[in-house]
């Protein structure tokens, strides 16, 4: 009876920890987002400030159709407004997650007409895109470069190293625009980081 009693015990322990093991495996895949095998967490910290996940998207490369990153917009307050999310002097995040690598080279080919059709007036931003273009490195696979968005500044970071920071607040809304903008990288990035997923 004792050896039943003990085995009984025993038995309740196990199940005990199973269920707390599920519950927490549901807990951490609850606070994640995924998009083609990559996750980003629900929320971050910027500036000191909570920002949320306002959605997914994927960067492709549409000659190719190359899957290049998989890239998250953090805000403050959630939205699906591009030129609020652009306005705004709450703080930000764009994470982008690569798929693949990519030359500095590229990486800065690509921002730079990202710029050119997103912003009507680049010279007055010159310096700062070359600042901003300097900071690239190459990357490779699962690889990331996240832009910060806090006070009047944009802080590169390259597999969370901080490379460099780019002030002012019309680099800013420039930078926002690459993705944000009339002419984003493809059209279902900027609806999945706005939210709006079919």
């Amino acid at each position: 009876m004792v050896r039943n009693e003990t085995i009984s015990t025993l038995n309740r322990g196990f199940l005990s920890a199973a269920v707390l093991l599920i519950t927490l495996v549901a807990l951490s895949t609850a606070h994640a987002a995924t998009l083609a095998g990559v996750s980003l967490p629900d929320q971050a910290t910027v500036g000191g400030k909570t920002v949320l996940l306002n959605g997914l998207g994927m960067r492709t490369a549409t000659m190719l159709k190359v899957k290049v990153y998989v890239i998250g917009l953090y805000l403050e307050s959630k939205s699906s407004d591009p030129q609020a999310i652009i306005e705004s002097s709450e703080n930000k995040r764009i994470a982008m997650h690569f798929v693949h690598k990519v030359s500095a080279e590229q990486l800065r080919d690509g921002w730079t007409e990202g710029f050119e059709d997103n912003t009507k007036d680049t010279d007055g931003i010159k310096d700062e895109i070359a600042k901003f273009n300097a900071s690239m490195r190459d990357v490779k696979k699962g690889d990331s470069i996240v832009l910060d968005f806090a006070g009047d500044t944009v802080d590169v970071l390259i597999n969370d190293s901080r490379i460099d920071s780019v002030a002012g607040k019309a680099f800013q809304q420039a930078a926002l625009a690459i993705w944000l903008g009339r002419k984003p990288p493809n059209e279902p990035l900027k609806q999945g980081i706005l939210g709006r997923q079919p």
